[in-house]
């Protein structure tokens, strides 16, 4: 849609400068294009006239027809209102309005045998049905003959203030629809129109904003959610293509390292899902193009021995490997973990974060630039400029939705002649649909099993008022050797407000345990004082660690079995898989407590419900997916990102997955979209380059 539809709003008949400011502002409708793909999100049904005699509360919204007996003017002052007394042979209801009576009362007239049609939500007052506010025009002979599915458009305050609400938005989008006539084009190849049996683009727009029926409307959908989700799918399929042809990568085909580290000193067994990825990594760092892999592994399912394993390999070819996280304590485990396996095979390894001191900073700057140091874990602060590998092989990225693009980027950078191998980790399981959308250019490994002998946590939620068996039963593990964490959330905006909640939390554990030491963790804290706190947990001294939701990464200690979560109901579901992740980690039959107050919201039960049926965080993810939607899902660091137009991913997984096989073929039948057939492809393809999004390539 270019030329006529790049006009901006302002010049549609109906809107002009000031109108088209609130249309900016509130709906980001900047230009013809824009309003005609601002999409109704539900229907109201024009098309059925009921009976007054058949009016049910459950009815959400009623079209009448028939004549107004009388009308009378009730009140003074704010009181007032119309009533106007409508009938239609079956019954009788009271029509009620508040605001612009003056102007409604001069509208309808009583008594006059002029038959009405009446739109709006009936309601019950005691005995008699009435119905506040709803639209009320003449009777026609095409509004009795044809009726129709009446859009509803996504409105706020502002759009109304100015007289723009849901018919005024209608109009313009009609008075759009008929300037456009001719100049909607085709943007689907005439085999997928025909292969798929969808409509024209054209009738798709009409019938969208103005369907005549059901069917239409449900063809009109499908057709345009499918051209949604293969343009989404062909870009980002075309990226990997490209880049599998362009991005070279270094060859790391030694592995003598790797071949001494699992004879001599790998502590257990790999599951089978470890060594398939294990596999397809390696099998990228010798093919001499770049690696661009996500791994998914849900909590504790073993991601960081197999990071350990290729950096093994990149260090095999005398390359470098560096380790980012998001936070100082997760970047502090993984330091830890992977210091005992890189000492006993003499690899140097160094840690980096803000913390870190002026002097031992310039040790490790010089020990990267020569090349004798080999694995560098850190921050942000791997991102500092002064930060220079001799040879950079492999970039990880734990967390990484944590990381903004940008700051992604700079990680890869980091090499002169080669970007190094990419490889992003995360313990946050993304549903299906999302990680097709958002890393489609990217290879994807998943390991799906945890490892032998790890039992699955048991799941209970509790009410406030069983707080004392809830007490018991963390007392009697305690005392069989166990260690408890106890979480408070962030509830307030203000920090001193939730260090407030936090502390009240811990004066009352301290009053109910009073024989066991306890540890405090928050994000306030001084690096040093985070440190000393979970070490005393972490050897044992102490039994109970109340803590914020810092806890969510990086805290390992295995023999800590019972997650108590308070106010449970204000975590996403995605945080509290997290968090009962901290457990579980040991040999011993592990525990989480979901504490909550009897009143729970919808979203919540389901919340909470979902995590006591399951540990599967595959499963967790596809529901948080369709309880939030995916821009929530992402967080700040991706929002808009995902700002689609009309599908959904939370229900239309299937059409993605179909979509996406389309673009497939057709690129591997036509890589460079050339043909003919396909020219429709490529012009849709450059018109929208400008606006297109970026699908989060990582490198």
């Amino acid at each position: 849609m270019t030329g006529f539809f790049d006009t901006p709003i302002e010049y549609l008949k109906g809107i002009g400068p000031q109108r088209a400011m609130v249309l900016n502002k509130e709906l980001k409708i900047f230009t013809f294009a824009d309003l005609i793909q601002h999409y109704p999100f539900r229907y109201e049904d024009r098309t059925k006239f009921y009976k007054v005699i058949d009016l049910n509360e459950d009815l959400q919204y009623v079209q009448l027809k028939g004549f107004i007996k009388r009308k009378e003017l009730i009140g003074t002052g704010f009181k007032k209102r119309l009533v106007a007394h409508f009938s239609d042979g079956s019954g009788d209801i009271e029509l009620v309005w508040f605001q612009g009576i003056n102007w409604i009362n001069e509208k309808i007239k009583a008594g006059a045998g002029i038959e009405y049609v009446v739109f709006g939500k009936p309601s019950l007052f005691g005995r008699k049905f009435n119905i506040a506010h709803p639209e009320i025009d003449v009777l026609t002979e095409a509004k009795e003959k044809g009726g129709f599915l009446q859009p509803v458009y996504p409105l706020t305050e502002k759009l109304r203030a100015k007289h723009l609400d849901n018919r005024a938005i209608s109009k313009i989008i009609q008075t759009l629809l008929i300037q456009a006539d001719g100049k909607i084009r085709e943007t689907l190849p005439h085999k997928i129109l025909a292969d798929e049996n969808l409509l024209s683009k054209k009738e798709s727009v009409m019938n969208i904003h103005f369907p005549a029926n059901y069917e239409l409307l449900a063809k009109a959908q499908h057709r345009l959610k499918f051209e949604e989700l293969f343009y989404i799918q062909l870009r980002l399929l075309k990226m990997k293509l490209i880049r599998q042809e362009k991005a070279k990568g270094q060859v790391f085909q030694n592995v003598s390292l790797l071949t001494q580290f699992y004879n001599e000193h790998l502590p257990f067994e790999l599951t089978g899902a470890q060594k398939k990825v294990i596999k397809e990594i390696y099998s990228d760092l010798k093919s001499g193009k770049q690696m661009n892999r996500l791994l998914q592994g849900d909590v504790g399912s073993g991601k960081t021995i197999v990071a350990y394993i290729c950096m093994l390999i990149v260090i095999s070819n005398t390359s470098q490997c560096a380790l980012m996280a998001p936070t100082e304590i997760l970047a502090q485990q993984h330091f830890k973990n992977l210091t005992r396996y890189a000492d006993k095979m003499h690899i140097t390894i160094a840690l980096l974060t803000g913390s870190t001191k002026k002097s031992d900073r310039k040790i490790i700057h010089e020990m990267l630039r020569s090349g004798a140091l080999k694995i560098l874990i850190g921050t942000h602060a791997l991102l500092e400029e002064e930060v220079k590998f001799q040879n950079l092989g492999l970039s990880i990225v734990d967390e990484q939705h944590r990381f903004g693009v940008a700051q992604r980027s700079k990680l890869w950078q980091k090499n002169e002649d080669f970007y190094p191998h990419v490889l992003v980790m995360t313990a946050t399981p993304i549903p299906r649909t999302l990680a097709m959308t958002l890393y489609g250019d990217l290879d994807i490994s998943v390991i799906d099993q945890l490892p032998a002998g790890r039992k699955a946590i048991k799941t209970i939620h509790k009410f406030d008022a069983h707080r004392l068996q809830v007490n018991q039963f963390l007392k009697d593990q305690i005392l069989s050797g166990r260690q408890v964490y106890i979480v408070y959330p962030l509830i307030e905006e203000s920090e001193k407000l939730d260090l407030k909640h936090l502390m009240d939390g811990y004066e009352s554990i301290s009053r109910a345990f009073p024989e066991f030491a306890i540890s405090i963790l928050h994000g306030k804290m001084k690096p040093d004082a985070k440190e000393y706190e979970m070490n005393r947990f972490a050897r044992g001294e102490t039994k109970i660690m109340v803590a914020t939701t810092v806890i969510e990464v990086g805290v390992d200690v295995p023999n800590a079995s019972v997650m108590v979560i308070e106010n449970a109901e204000r975590f996403g579901l995605s945080q509290l898989h997290q968090l009962r992740g901290r457990v579980g980690r040991g040999a011993e039959q592990s525990y989480c407590i979901l504490m909550t107050d009897y009143k729970l919201g919808a979203d919540s039960k389901v919340r909470l419900k979902t995590m006591v049926s399951t540990n599967n965080g595959f499963e967790i993810a596809e529901t948080d997916l369709s309880l939030r939607g995916p821009g929530d899902l992402l967080g700040t660091q991706q929002s808009g990102v995902l700002d689609l137009l009309i599908a959904d991913l939370g229900r239309d997984g299937q059409l993605l997955q179909h979509a996406r096989g389309v673009a497939t073929q057709i690129l591997q039948d036509d890589p460079e979209l050339a043909s003919a057939e396909n020219k429709v492809i490529k012009i849709q393809i450059d018109s929208t380059r400008k606006t297109a999004v970026n699908w989060s390539r990582i490198s």
